[in-house]
């Protein structure tokens, strides 16, 4: 099992990373890692983009902090759900990053076949339907799409995305923001050319 010192280093660091590509602006979004039967967590109030160690708390799968001197994220049943139902996911990260919160407050899920790249990592990014933040509610709208999904949209707030290791998480980010600029973009010039059936199943049986 990895140092917890070293957690809380990889997720300043990439908490950073995201707050210097406009993901994160603000105070807005969360970032968490598995930490054995644990969950590494940033606190309410802080900015992913200008972490400091004491910033992260330590909380168990009921949610109760463990170890720290603040109060975990607002959205920590959000992250506790997800790794509930995902063992293979070790962390999560949350963001309101420009472009794929219009496509959330559009209430427009991301599922045109349009690149490749998206195509293999995520098929579709589906939209969950709006709810209270940090309530159970929200919880629930958006933990129906974690079985099968690692990336989701919620409905007017933002993006969620969990994988194996931090930097998977944050390519995925990172490439779910480029996604949706380009669908954007594509739309704004005009009516974008999708990929057919048998083009989309050629590219999911690269995998």
């Amino acid at each position: 099992m990895t140092d917890l010192n070293a957690l809380k280093q990889e997720i300043i660091k990439y908490g950073k990373l995201a707050g210097e590509k406009n993901f994160t602006p603000g105070y807005s979004g969360n970032i968490s890692a598995r930490y054995g039967d644990k969950i590494l967590i940033t606190s309410s109030g802080s900015a992913n983009g200008y972490l400091s160690e004491d910033e992260l708390v330590l909380i168990d799968f009921e949610g109760n902090l463990v170890e720290g001197s603040k109060k975990p994220s607002s959205e920590k049943m959000l992250h506790i759900e997800f790794y509930k139902q995902r063992p293979d996911v070790n962390y999560i990260i949350h963001v309101h990053s420009p472009f794929l919160s219009t496509f959330a407050c559009c209430n427009t899920a991301l599922d045109e076949p349009i690149m490749a790249e998206n195509v293999f990592y995520f098929g579709q990014i589906p939209l969950a339907e709006y709810g209270l933040p940090s309530s159970m509610d929200l919880v629930e709208k958006t933990a129906k799409y974690f079985k099968d999904y690692d990336a989701v949209l919620m409905a007017n707030h933002g993006f969620i995305v969990g994988d194996k290791t931090m930097k998977d998480a944050f390519m995925k980010l990172e490439l779910a923001e480029s996604y949706a600029q380009v669908v954007f973009n594509t739309k704004v010039m005009g009516k974008p050319v999708l990929f057919t059936q048998e083009q989309v199943d050629e590219i999911i049986s690269l995998k």
